[in-house]
């Protein structure tokens, strides 16, 4: 479907079944349709959508908003990320497309302590960053160093995703621009 990316089974925990994917009117009526498809179907337990685009309005189909975020993008490596923390591109373990080319998980340790990470994914000419997880105050040095290490993987490729909140301010002190604002609806089966 070019309007929608859908899964209509059960996804893993904080991933959404449906992701928007255009924003025009003939996309947003079609996305509308799929949703309500959606909601009726089998799906368990709660179940979420990502407006990427911020233009749904789901709250009289049952939705909450779960989140407002805005997206993110880094063109090219920039500062130091001068940290204690050492890092690992993770190749096994769990059920991650460790073989996949385009997919990276790194993790950052101090001694054998695992205190922060990220994944990145190559797809259509940039990398997406997310499940980004640090320490207050170690935010800021490991989005640098995600940025640094997205560069070293997946060279020349621009780095996107989305955050929020205080993720959101550590990620532009460490060389993000801020975009277009997004929201995650959520809506729990009846």
């Amino acid at each position: 479907m070019p309007h929608a990316w859908v899964n209509a089974e059960a996804v893993p925990r904080f991933y959404p079944n449906a992701v928007t994917l255009a924003h025009d009117e003939t996309a947003r009526q079609e996305q509308l349709g799929t949703i309500d498809i959606l909601t009726k179907s089998n799906l368990p337990g709660r179940w979420a959508v990502k407006d990427s685009f911020n233009q749904l309005d789901l709250s009289r189909r049952g939705f909450e908003v779960l989140l407002e975020a805005s997206w993110i993008r880094c063109a090219m490596p920039m500062g130091d990320a001068t940290s204690d923390i050492g890092w690992q591109r993770e190749t096994s373990g769990g059920s991650w497309p460790f073989g996949d080319p385009g997919f990276a998980k790194f993790t950052g340790r101090r001694g054998f302590r695992a205190v922060a990470g990220g994944m990145l994914y190559r797809s259509d000419g940039v990398v997406g960053l997310s499940n980004v997880v640090a320490e207050a105050a170690d935010a800021i040095a490991v989005w640098r160093s995600l940025i640094l290490l997205s560069s070293q993987a997946f060279p020349r490729l621009p780095l996107v995703g989305y955050e929020s909140g205080n993720e959101l301010a550590a990620a532009l002190d460490a060389g993000f621009e801020i975009g277009d604002p997004l929201r995650v609806w959520v809506r729990a089966r009846e």
